[in-house]
């Protein structure tokens, strides 16, 4: 049979059908998993969510969809061109919407990221190193506050902001405060579950230790309260990090007491004001035995040029009440400091968690500033760690810490001391257990730009000021503070974790807590449904 010859207009037409019916299967393919699990919402779900304004695809309008990307990622090492990129971004705009996401990520097998605030060190609220395809489920919608002051508490979604919080609170009352983080751009929803601390912890201890009630979406997408979850359940996710038990929409807080008047203040001494250590090494002996009501954390900085490059320790500090009292409280317990009245500045609670978050006090913004979620340090490229100490670090120790940190520039650590609160609560009452004992806990930060050459040196020196501090610190395990997340501390590969080789970072965030929330892990998600890179594992 002979074969007819095609025109050439038909030739060319076929082409374009073939290219076209090519072009659609391309582009469908990442298509369908979007309108699968839209079609899969609609029936899972009766409040309506305008696509426009929850849906957000690099296919739709790719400008807009890395804009919705970035918006709260806070650590934009993890947003480079080479770094993993999700599916899609879906903004549920109602509680039902996180249940049906759950119920239609686990139905059409689709692994998920949820992101409150995108402070997660380690970039896992908005990357995915270990699975593909990812999406990821951003509660920035849900930020609804309820504040009562009667009942001495709030109610918060997880998607508003420290500061959007601290800011409500201080619309209902001047004395009224809560034990929650100093930076305002903070997302409450994982905030609280690594333990949250603050400027109010010696007096009250964390977050997470006041908190009253939560509502989370399950594995099988069910809403549950304290009652319904249960007192193991609501016990791990006070403190057992985010994204392991369930998607936390909401967080019932106690409401604590503040006086009208708080004093701050900062002193700044250079290594030559403090040759010898003698102020620094006082700070280590007093500062977690000081009166509860004060705060006193100290800032290691590089001040001066390459010529005559120093070490500024700022020593920033909070207290309840006024600067009569805080001046008979230095006086007789850090007089090294040679703190006086003029460093000393009043102000309300509301003032004063603005000092604490870095805003001027010559020319102090209004407070409605706390309700931008914006950072107020910008974009930044970072790398972090942490550490706790036990004992103060000898002479000797200070001597070569401060020599390698003035190897950096843009180099910052952070001391903060534990003791009041913190002692009294025993170490297994949350999985929070950085308790009694604990002198001050330790934080390395090192930033760039995005015009720097090597980030991979940064890394490295980090790295390195971690390996000196090894003495100095806590050991078997070496602690770490989980919200200050650390993948160097080792990770899970995949779905198959073993529990030897997750306890290797298990036990540094959580100590021998990490064992209760293996089994709780397991008796609530046995499937290892809600997981990343540092979860929980089922056994």
């Amino acid at each position: 049979m002979g074969v007819s010859k095609l025109s050439p207009a038909i030739s060319y037409i076929s082409f374009i059908a073939l290219y076209f019916s090519f072009y659609t299967v391309a582009s469908t393919s990442s298509n369908s998993l979007q309108d699968d699990f839209i079609n899969c919402l609609h029936q899972n779900t009766n409040v309506d969510f305008p696509l426009e304004k929850t849906f957000f695809t690099p296919q739709s309008n790719a400008s807009l969809f890395i804009e919705v990307l970035k918006s709260t990622a806070q650590n934009q090492r993890y947003l480079t061109k080479s770094m993993p990129k999700p599916e899609f971004i879906f903004k549920p705009v109602h509680e039902s919407h996180v249940q049906a996401s759950i119920i239609c990520s686990k139905k059409l097998g689709i692994h998920h990221r949820v992101r409150s605030g995108g402070h997660d060190y380690e970039g896992l609220s908005y990357v995915s190193h270990i699975e593909t395809p990812f999406i990821i489920i951003d509660l920035s919608k849900l930020r609804q506050i309820n504040v009562d002051i009667e009942d001495n508490s709030v109610w918060v979604q997880a998607g508003a902001t420290v500061g959007e919080l601290y800011y409500r609170i201080s619309e209902k009352s001047k004395i009224h405060g809560c034990p929650a983080g100093i930076y305002p751009n903070l997302g409450i929803g994982g905030h609280i579950t690594g333990g949250a601390y603050g400027s109010l912890m010696r007096k009250y201890g964390l977050a997470a230790d006041n908190v009253l009630d939560a509502k989370i979406v399950d594995a099988n997408g069910k809403l549950l309260d304290r009652t319904a979850m249960g007192e193991d359940m609501f016990w791990a996710i006070r403190g057992g990090a985010g994204g392991s038990f369930g998607i936390i929409l909401s967080w019932k807080i106690n409401l604590v007491p503040v006086p009208q008047t708080l004093t701050v203040f900062t002193v700044t001494k250079t290594l030559d004001q403090d040759a010898g250590f003698k102020i620094l090494s006082k700070w280590q002996q007093v500062a977690d035995k000081l009166v509860e009501e004060l705060f006193l954390r100290v800032f290691f900085t590089i001040a001066g040029n390459n010529e005559n490059k120093t070490v500024a320790m700022s020593y920033i500090g909070q207290f309840l009440g006024d600067k009569g009292n805080l001046m008979e409280v230095m006086n007789k317990g850090f007089p090294e400091l040679g703190l006086s009245m003029k460093d000393c500045i009043e102000m309300n609670w509301i003032e004063s968690i603005m000092y604490s978050s870095g805003f001027s006090t010559t020319t102090p913004p209004p407070p409605e500033v706390l309700l931008q979620a914006k950072s107020p340090i910008g974009e930044v490229y970072f790398k972090a760690k942490s550490d706790f100490a036990k004992e103060p670090i000898p002479i000797l120790g200070l001597k070569g810490m401060i020599k390698k940190f003035l190897e950096e520039n843009a180099a910052l650590m952070i001391w903060t001391p534990y003791g009041g609160m913190m002692d009294k609560i025993p170490e297994s009452e949350i999985p929070f257990p950085h308790r009694s004992g604990t002198s001050f806990m330790i934080q390395y930060y090192r930033s760039w730009s995005d015009t720097e050459k090597r980030p991979d040196l940064r890394i490295k020196w980090i790295r390195e000021l971690y390996s000196y501090m090894t003495p100095y610190v806590s050991s078997n395990p070496r602690q770490a503070y989980v919200n200050y997340r650390d993948l160097d501390l080792g990770q899970n590969n995949n779905l198959k974790t073993s529990f030897k080789q997750a306890q290797v970072w298990g036990a540094k965030y959580f100590k021998d807590n990490f064992n209760r929330l293996v089994k709780i892990k397991t008796k609530v998600d046995p499937e290892n449904f809600f997981r990343h890179e540092q979860s929980i594992p089922p056994l």
